[in-house]
């Protein structure tokens, strides 16, 4: 760490500008995902895209973004957390640029692909630097629970808006709005953060990388593919994630992902919270939005109001989750938040494919609830669990899991709800499963967690 960091570290105004920065960041990476799925089924129209060619929209971009997460953390490590951001922020522009211009599906999967490599360059190095930034856990909570409110900020500006301009331009339109922010991010970080990192005994684990990319592709190709391609991709998924969990025992330390973290209880506990949370409510996000506009409910518009209440509720509460933490413990706030996200996913599968509205919106009032009370106090249990050195490397791994998570709620539940027979047996039976994967998740939370 840099004399200028430590003398920055103490600068309240500094540190303001330092986490507008960090959040502008992790606004850009979650409006695009927000709006994305509002606008799957405009894409659908637009493109004559069937429904799986529609779950690679989606999880080409979390796919890529989940299995080049852990290298982004090395790097961050390696080669300065700024650099790395600045980097990301680049990439991530160039790939919303080129889907907002895509003259098919699979150049637009193509470019989801490249938004999804600089998300993962991005993400870690923002974490990080609050982790080396902000010293005082009482304040690192603080700053965490900011940061994870930018989640809900986007929740809300990505749907609201994003239904406007599908409605008023074209769904082309969501992408470009991504552009201004990437400038924005790239303009502020050099001149208000400053540069960090901690290359000791760090390096990039190419084998261990290779085969976890592999090893997961092959599980969401299993997943959302069909006939023989599935049969093929499930076979080389469990080989590549036997030949993954091989080298990285070998390489101890020096592993991309350490085995010996997840001996730490509470690390290993917050990285499976964190997974159970997203695979549900991504799978709501991708699914519902999606069944209103195909059954006519709701125009692309009225869908993105009305996913409002979750991510409002989420924008209210999620900054006061590192206050909570203190005064009532992590281990309730994760378990209670997780009960919540369940009971609020499991409200959805009691409607008809989103119908009546008021008990829809019943349900993501729960689920927004739970996502502020849980996710500010996963991320901070996660990154504090391990020593500083290794501040990038959890990072990583908890956003990781979160869109291992994500990824594998688009293509289960997208599958589930395929497998159906009609919208509403599909909607039912997938935000069941949701349902059951998230309470498990606050079982774990309830019995690992500390505080």
């Amino acid at each position: 760490m840099t004399t200028a960091l430590n003398k920055l570290a103490v600068d309240t105004q500094s540190r303001g500008l330092i986490l507008l920065t960090l959040c502008l960041g992790v606004l850009m990476v979650q409006v695009d995902t927000s709006v994305v799925n509002l606008a799957v089924h405009a894409i659908g129209v637009a493109l004559h895209a069937p429904l799986t060619s529609l779950q690679w929209v989606v999880d080409g971009y979390n796919l890529t973004y989940a299995v080049l997460l852990m290298s982004g953390g090395i790097l961050a490590d390696l080669f300065g957390r700024r650099r790395m951001l600045m980097v990301g922020a680049a990439v991530f522009t160039i790939g919303t640029l080129l889907c907002g211009l895509a003259p098919s599906t699979g150049v637009l999967i193509g470019g989801r692909v490249i938004a999804g490599t600089g998300a993962a360059l991005l993400l870690p190095g923002t974490l990080a630097l609050i982790r080396v930034i902000w010293v005082e856990p009482q304040q690192r909570a603080h700053a965490i629970g900011i940061w994870a409110g930018t989640n809900g900020a986007a929740l809300a500006i990505g749907p609201t808006l994003g239904g406007l301009l599908i409605k008023l331009a074209t769904w082309r339109s969501v992408f470009l709005l991504i552009a201004p922010i990437g400038l924005a991010v790239l303009w502020l970080a050099p001149r208000v953060i400053p540069e960090s990192s901690d290359p000791h005994g760090r390096h990039i684990d190419l084998p261990g990388q290779i085969f976890a990319g592999l090893a997961l592709a092959g599980l969401s190709m299993a997943v959302i593919e069909h006939g023989y391609i599935a049969s093929i991709s499930a076979v080389a998924c469990g080989l590549c994630l036997l030949l993954f969990l091989f080298v990285e025992n070998r390489a101890g330390q020096a592993a991309m992902m350490p085995l010996q973290l997840f001996r730490n209880r509470r690390f290993g506990g917050a990285i499976a919270v964190a997974a159970a949370m997203t695979f549900g409510m991504y799978g709501v996000l991708f699914l519902l939005p999606m069944v209103w506009q195909m059954s006519g409910t709701l125009s692309v518009s009225w869908a993105g109001v009305a996913l409002l209440p979750m991510s409002l509720a989420f924008i209210a509460l999620s900054h006061k989750s590192g206050a909570w933490s203190g005064r009532f413990g992590s281990r309730r706030m994760m378990a209670g938040g997780m009960a919540l996200i369940g009971c609020g996913i499991g409200t959805l599968s009691f409607t008809q494919a989103g119908r009546p509205l008021g008990i829809a919106v019943v349900g993501l009032l729960l689920t927004g609830i739970g996502m502020a009370l849980n996710t500010g106090p996963v991320l901070a249990a996660a990154v504090a669990a391990v020593e500083s050195s290794r501040a990038g490397t959890a990072a990583a791994l908890v956003n990781t899991a979160r869109m291992v998570g994500a990824t594998l709620g688009v293509a289960v539940l997208g599958a589930i709800y395929a497998a159906g027979g009609d919208a509403v047996s599909g909607f039912m039976a997938a935000m069941r499963i949701g349902a059951a994967v998230v309470l498990a998740g606050a079982g774990i939370a309830a019995l690992t967690s500390a505080g």
